[in-house]
């Protein structure tokens, strides 16, 4: 694949991210992701077609499967199960979180990451395109009130850490990725449940609605 090819997949990561900050529809989020996921896949593909490494292909194949597939079909049925139209709002408000985003990219782009954006430098943009996906992902998570929002948001992470480490050039064993994706699905699955309960006992899924437990 081109270095232009690779940049919009970075590009869709980045974009999905910043979606999944400004969402206001459930639905619109786990749709995201799933796209997030198809594009973290993609560049996976990609390091397949360079390596010809054959353990690589089933990594990509689980990949698909639970990224791509499964965990937007739980998003969508506890969406539907629950009746969760939108999801909730954001601690900071869409400009001030927009203006964070903003500043958190700057950041990145600066001298000061050099370090980190530098490792390989045929790959610097690349690199730096998917430190601020990881830098926003962080933001997600501590931003959004929403439990589904944050699960999104810990998931997110993780796919940009996976596309910062395969332009950085950091090979990671089979069996220790196979061991990733599998805590995956066993995350979801707890995830799913708590959000589950969160909702039938608070009937939300606003995470500040747990404040009002008492011992």
């Amino acid at each position: 694949m081109s270095t232009i090819f690779l940049q919009f997949l970075l590009g869709v990561i980045f974009l999905t991210i910043v979606f999944l900050h400004i969402a206001k529809k459930n639905f619109g989020a786990a749709i995201a992701y799933g796209i997030q996921s198809l594009a973290v896949v993609l560049i996976l593909v990609n390091s397949f077609l360079e390596t010809g490494t054959i353990s690589l292909l089933f990594i990509i194949l689980l990949e698909f499967i639970v990224k791509v597939l499964l965990a937007p079909i739980f998003f969508i049925r506890l969406i539907k199960k629950n009746k969760l139209k939108f999801s909730v709002s954001t601690y900071l408000n869409t400009p001030l979180t927009l203006i964070v985003i903003a500043v958190l990219t700057a950041i990145v782009h600066s001298q000061k990451l050099v370090p980190l954006t530098g490792i390989i430098m045929a790959n610097q943009e690349l690199l730096a395109l998917a430190l601020s996906a990881i830098f926003l992902s962080l933001f997600l998570i501590v931003n959004r009130r929403g439990a589904l929002s944050q699960i999104a948001g810990v998931l997110s992470f993780e796919n940009s850490i996976v596309a910062f480490s395969v332009f950085a050039g950091l090979e990671q064993s089979a069996a220790l990725q196979v061991g990733i994706i599998f805590d995956i699905i066993i995350w979801l699955i707890i995830a799913i449940v708590f959000a589950s309960m969160l909702y039938k006992h608070f009937g939300s899924l606003d995470v500040t609605s747990m404040r009002h437990l008492k011992d």
